[in-house]
């Protein structure tokens, strides 16, 4: 059984021993810790916390132990019950609530759940807060409500209101979408994508929609990660049909992947570069992805004369970057797509509406459209070391080595050749570097990741 406590949140294998694993005991006091952060540090006179989850088979078991928690420790509660990531962070500022909770392991197996935390503005917490969380759950200092003071809890659906929210901006085009008359395929790992994804795409006037894993039952029929090796359905189902796009998203639908109309990948990192084409092409501005995330997006920007910016690695840190530099679109090469002008979190409904508007505007094939950016690949390495070495050390040994090139510090060491990058990160969870790397070609991805593992390795001795 695994429990894994971060500041991005906490999430574990359920059940198992105390410590060991996401069980009921765990999950009261991680909440009853958020809860105490949030009476301590937000002060828009809201008592109401927003809590969400997807469609995972321990979510009912969860969104019990959770609400309760948070009742006992006198917070009112709005349960959204089977909902989106996206979905709950809108309802969080729609609702004007202190907080939300989400209740999901995303991409992760059925086996895994997770408590993901959210502040008054909908978005994730901070390193800092995220902080704040773990030590006071440490310390177990929180205190619970009186009697009288326990708080209550409703019930809505937000479900509409975010799909309306979508509809409403100014780039989706949904004349322009139902004129094209598009037949798509749609992969839902019968989570909550099947509640949302077929009526936003019948509200955005798709002609046809070929359903494939759409019920909500958490019984995911393939491992839930949107990446090629686990699409094989939703590709010959491209093919046996006449779609002219295919979409696949994770469990909370806040990852999405695209299928080209003959059944290939479009590519999880150029999911973000074609939705950032087509908001560059009507409203240019600044752009930001993570150190991890294709060159192609920076490419795409330079072409309309804007600015691209990196941040480290992490959803919080993308959004931090893109309010500093006024971005107006961004995300990370996962298929997380962070349009502004909807909310400042990754959203596969916006992703979704925007690139069928690209593609009604494009009037090209989706193989033509992703044929028609930068050609790149990643590949993606690591290096194991025993834990008596200092990771720290090699990773600067490998800056100092590789300085005559564009190097950034601020998440690992990201070495940026005239042609190619290799990005080097520690796991925070064991004595391990990971090794990204990109190329126009695999084979020259992988063949500057080896070199830079070698130097690794030889610093290592």
């Amino acid at each position: 059984m695994a429990l894994i406590k971060s500041i991005s949140g906490i999430r574990g294998t359920v059940g198992g021993k105390v410590g060991e694993g996401l069980n009921p005991l765990d999950t009261v006091k991680f909440v009853s810790a958020y809860a105490a952060f949030i009476r301590e540090t937000v002060k828009n006179g809201s008592n109401t916390i927003v809590v969400g989850r997807d469609a995972r088979i321990s979510g009912k078991m969860m969104e019990q132990v959770v609400i309760g928690t948070l009742m006992g420790m006198g917070f009112d509660v709005v349960n959204i019950g089977l909902a989106t990531t996206p979905t709950t962070e809108l309802a969080v500022t729609m609702e004007q609530a202190c907080g939300g909770i989400i209740l999901t392991a995303s991409h992760n197996p059925r086996q895994w759940n997770a408590l993901k935390l959210l502040n008054e503005n909908g978005e994730f917490l901070n390193a800092k807060e995220g902080e704040i969380v773990l030590q006071i759950a440490e310390s177990e200092k929180f205190n619970f409500a009186q009697v009288d003071h326990i708080g209550k809890v409703s019930e809505k659906d937000y479900t509409d209101a975010h799909i309306q929210a979508v509809l409403n901006l100014s780039l989706v085009d949904v004349e322009a979408i139902k004129t094209a008359g598009f037949e798509v395929s749609i992969d839902c790992v019968n989570s909550v994508g099947g509640i949302v994804i077929p009526k936003l795409l019948k509200a955005l006037g798709v002609n046809k929609i070929n359903e494939l894993y759409c019920t909500p039952d958490g019984e995911f029929p393939h491992n839930p990660e949107p990446l090629p090796e686990h699409l094989a359905d939703i590709s010959a189902m491209m093919k046996t049909t006449a779609s002219d796009v295919g979409f696949v998203v994770d469990p909370d639908v806040d990852r999405l992947a695209i299928i080209c109309e003959n059944g290939e990948m479009f590519g999880e990192e150029y999911t973000l570069v074609a939705v950032a084409d087509y908001i560059l092409k009507h409203t240019p501005g600044n752009t930001v992805s993570n150190l991890s995330s294709s060159r192609a997006l920076r490419d795409i920007t330079r072409k309309y004369g804007c600015g691209y910016y990196a941040s480290a690695v992490g959803e919080v840190n993308v959004t931090t970057k893109m309010k500093a530099v006024g971005a107006v679109i961004g995300g990370e090469g996962n298929g997380g797509i962070i349009y502004p002008a909807s909310h400042y979190g990754r959203d596969a409904l916006v992703g979704i509406a925007l690139f069928l508007s690209h593609l009604a505007f494009e009037r090209k094939k989706v193989s033509e459209i992703r044929a028609s950016y930068p050609q790149y690949f990643i590949a993606k390495q690591k290096v194991e070391l025993t834990p008596s070495i200092d990771v720290d050390a090699i990773l600067s040994a490998v800056k100092e080595k590789y300085n005559r090139y564009d190097v950034t510090d601020i998440d690992g060491v990201k070495i940026d050749f005239p042609d190619k990058w290799v990005h080097l990160r520690k796991s925070n969870t064991e004595p391990i570097i990971r090794v990204y790397s990109e190329a126009h070609t695999m084979k020259e991805a992988e063949d500057i990741g080896g070199e830079v593992m070698d130097v690794i390795k030889q610093l290592a001795k």
